[in-house]
């Protein structure tokens, strides 16, 4: 199941360097085998994201612009259904997220949210 596009109108994307560094110092951060996750509660209502891919992942801007169109797809397909409201969450893109497979990726995040506990608790009829 995918979100709905209101459910992506709701995501705002983190810019600015300073929310990336407030995330990466006063959050909590779980590593997956395709994408590490980084969290911090930011006190509103709004689910926000953002995405980095660094040169140490590879030097070619091409193949880093690529992990992070792949980090965009994931987030926008698992973040608006599975993620708790009202938290900033970072995506880092690692050595395999470029050659893991799509479903994994989407694995990946649902299992990091669950071990952060930032997962959102299914709903009644919810079958995943």
């Amino acid at each position: 199941m995918q979100a709905s596009r209101d459910m992506l109108e709701a995501m705002d994307v983190l810019t600015a360097r300073r929310d990336f560094l407030a995330v990466q110092s006063s959050g909590i951060k779980w590593v997956s085998h395709g994408l590490a996750l980084q969290i911090r509660e930011s006190g509103g209502e709004d689910l926000r994201v953002g995405y980095t891919v660094t040169k140490r992942i590879d030097k070619s801007a091409v193949k880093r612009n690529r992990i992070k169109r792949r980090l965009r797809a994931v987030a926008a397909d698992i973040l608006p259904l599975h993620a708790k409201r009202g938290c900033d969450y970072v995506l880092v893109g690692r050595h395999g997220t470029a050659l893991r497979p799509y479903e994994d990726l989407k694995k990946d995040l649902i299992w990091c949210l669950k071990r952060t506990g930032h997962a959102r608790p299914k709903s009644a009829g919810e079958t995943t």
